[in-house]
């Protein structure tokens, strides 16, 4: 439980500063996709830390890094990194062109597709709660592009509101497939320690990614360029940040692979959910996003489908006890005949 709340909370902090910060950089005219993709991943070298520290400085474990890590898993390592870099590409166009608010509630929809791909992958049970949080999230999402031409901020056209619009739809989609087959490769692995290892060399793949992106796009000067011609607050916030957004990002992927990894990749699904609603408010009080109308429903829609899915997770929880409470006694009863 220690470890479930120190992932949740780098997943609460990474997760809406990392989007807020994500916005900051479009609104003051950053316009490069393969950075905002870039500064996503390229925070793996600070998981050299918890990877390296415990073993060589605190002699907390008899465990050597990287131990057990054989080829295998490395390259399902890599193979999910570059399916997490496109995750973030098309996240990057989502958030230069919607609303945060906007963007949050669309990426809530992630959690229908993670229901249906642990369906599938993991052999995750449909109960009445999952399916009642699925159709209300599917409903916000729908809701939320019927009220497209009240929401679009100005300048922005119909046509680039909904290609970004879709490509959250598409990092949702993605993202919802990486959970449940990290869950499944997480079956095999039997410490933390190593999911820290293979976090690291996924983002190493995402990043590896991302950089071929930018090269294709103008290479490192045309970054350097952004910083000291492009960007409105000068080349010192530029460089803040990116740095910002690459510490934050690195929170809120840790934070997600971690609490798949001790709970489960339905669970990590709706504690992201969960967050949505707060990204929704950071956006309108930092940004001053617009929200009324269809945005307000589709909000009370997200936290009802994410209210009933908690209670279903409570009755499911009071009837395992329950279960056991009863297998107890009778155990006990045996024991005395």
């Amino acid at each position: 439980m220690f470890l479930v709340g120190i992932n949740y909370m780098l997943l609460f902090v990474g997760s809406i500063s990392s989007s807020l910060l994500s916005k900051f950089y479009f609104n003051h005219k950053g316009d490069s996709r393969w950075v905002s993709t870039c500064v996503q991943s390229a925070g793996f070298p600070l998981l050299l830390l918890p990877i390296y520290l415990p073993f060589y400085v605190f002699k907390s474990t008899h465990r050597k890094p990287f131990t057990r890590f054989t080829p295998k898993i490395l390259l399902i390592s890599i193979l999910i990194g570059l399916l997490l870099g496109l995750n973030n590409l098309l996240f990057s166009w989502g958030n230069s062109y919607l609303p945060v608010s906007t963007n949050s509630l669309v990426l809530s929809s992630q959690l229908v597709f993670t229901l249906i791909t642990s369906v599938i992958i993991v052999k995750q049970k449909i109960t009445y709660a999952n399916l009642n949080c699925v159709i209300l999230l599917t409903l916000s999402s729908v809701l939320l592009a019927l009220g497209s031409s009240h929401d679009r901020p100005k300048g922005l056209t119909r046509t680039k509101y909904f290609i970004g619009f879709f490509s959250t739809i598409g990092a949702g989609l993605l993202f919802s497939l990486y959970l449940p087959l990290m869950e499944k490769i997480y079956k095999n692995v039997y410490c933390y320690s190593m999911v820290v290892e293979m976090q690291m060399v996924m983002e190493l793949a995402a990043t590896v990614l991302a950089t071929l992106g930018m090269i294709i796009d103008g290479g490192f000067s045309a970054i350097k360029k952004e910083g000291k011609n492009v960007f409105d607050l000068g080349e010192q916030a530029y460089w803040l940040t990116v740095v910002f957004n690459v510490v934050t990002w690195q929170f809120c992927f840790m934070g997600t692979a971690g609490m798949v990894f001790l709970t489960s990749s339905l669970t990590g699904g709706v504690c992201m959910t969960a967050l949505m609603a707060v990204n929704v408010l950071g956006g309108v009080i930092v940004y001053g996003d617009n929200f009324g109308g269809f945005k307000v429903v589709s909000t009370l829609l997200c936290v009802w489908g994410f209210s009933s899915y908690l209670y279903g997770l409570h009755m499911k929880i009071e009837d395992e006890e329950q279960k056991n409470k009863d297998s107890t006694e009778i155990d006990e009863q045996r024991f005395v005949l």
